[in-house]
């Protein structure tokens, strides 16, 4: 899979994701009282929303809500779009062919100077937590190891933002480092070829990498909570015209949560025919993506000093696509959020 990336193309599908979900932390059914019944209308000569989605464990879920008509049920009216490149998702947005899309916040950043309705991240579907690895050979024991070596890694995309977060940690800078640039999938190529000391890579590709002997993995998103959040963003537009779409659009995500918490088989039936993978497969590989509750998107949208705080994140985020040179000036991040739809569902 081509995904967690600034400017390339989403190929395959990430394999892994970990459900941290229980009655207790899901929130109320949006099937109640406290949710406005106006908001579960569904008008039959308005145009359906349209949401894109690709092939990332996180937004898999989706596919529960148009099978199993909750969108209905809260009053969204709504048309899932299918992306097989992720690129594709992201450059249909911008140009306002969709309401919203699923995406990471770097590449939120990333487009929101140029989106033609402006792109707002409205929810957190879930935060990398393994997914993407720096792998290195076997004589490589710690950070500090990476000096002077060969990195293989896409320039600008979300692993070599872990790559800098990890060298930042230690002190060292990019300089003292000898990054390869490679689209993720010929950069693992290279890596297992023995072309190179180290690869960072998102699966499957990490998969590619380890095949070589000695190979390990040194650093994982796991190290940095927060680092690398996927996100679903909708136009500013949508919100300005159609706030009641927005919210039900969020309210039937809850919903689609309660449902896999209750029913994990027939959901993971239903994820593992839009992921083209097996049950068997879904379940040997449940590690490496963190689904949020409410609580977590809460906490993910407030300010903060750490990268659990999206408004810190981002501002990081934005300092290293500057100074890679991906991005040629910072956008105003402080209209790429909006919570007051999950603050909805905690009664605030």
């Amino acid at each position: 899979m081509k995904r967690r990336k600034l400017l390339s193309l989403l190929t395959l599908c990430c394999l892994s994701f970990v459900l941290t979900i229980s009655c207790s932390q899901t929130p109320k059914s949006t099937d109640s009282s406290t949710i406005d019944s106006s908001l579960r209308k569904v008008s039959s000569d308005a145009p359906a929303i349209v949401i894109g989605y690709s092939n990332w464990a996180g937004w898999w879920p989706w596919a529960i809500a148009e099978q199993e008509g909750l969108f209905a049920k809260n009053g969204a009216n709504v048309e899932l779009r299918w992306f097989d490149g992720y690129l594709e998702s992201m450059e249909a947005f911008a140009a306002g062919q969709l309401d919203g899309n699923c995406q990471t916040l770097n590449d939120t950043i990333s487009f929101a100077g140029s989106s033609v309705n402006g792109q707002v991240a409205v929810l957190v579907n879930d935060n990398s937590a393994g997914n993407d690895k720096i792998i290195v050979t076997k004589e490589i024991n710690k950070v500090e190891d990476l000096k002077g070596k060969k990195i293989a890694v896409e320039e600008g995309v979300v692993d070599d933002f872990l790559l800098s977060l990890a060298l930042e940690e230690k002190g060292i800078s990019r300089r003292d480092v000898k990054i390869v640039n490679l689209e993720t999938g010929a950069a693992a190529a290279a890596f297992a070829a023995g072309k190179t000391d180290a690869v960072g890579a998102f699966p499957p590709f990490w998969l590619t990498a380890l095949k070589r002997e000695g190979s390990k993995e040194l650093i994982t998103s796991k190290d940095f909570p927060g680092a690398i959040p996927d996100l679903l963003v909708v136009s500013q537009k949508l919100i300005n015209e159609q706030p009641e779409q927005v919210q039900a659009l969020v309210n039937t995500w809850f919903d689609v949560l309660d449902f896999m918490a209750k029913n994990p088989q027939k959901a993971d039936e239903i994820m593992a025919k839009r992921a083209d993978v097996t049950v068997e497969e879904l379940q040997q590989l449940k590690e490496g993506t963190k689904i949020f509750t409410l609580e977590e998107n809460l906490e993910a949208f407030r300010d903060g000093n750490n990268m659990k705080h999206m408004p810190f994140a981002a501002k990081k985020m934005s300092k290293f696509m500057l100074d890679v040179g991906f991005i040629e000036s910072e956008p105003d991040l402080t209209k790429i959020f909006d919570d007051q739809f999950v603050k909805v569902l905690n009664n605030e």
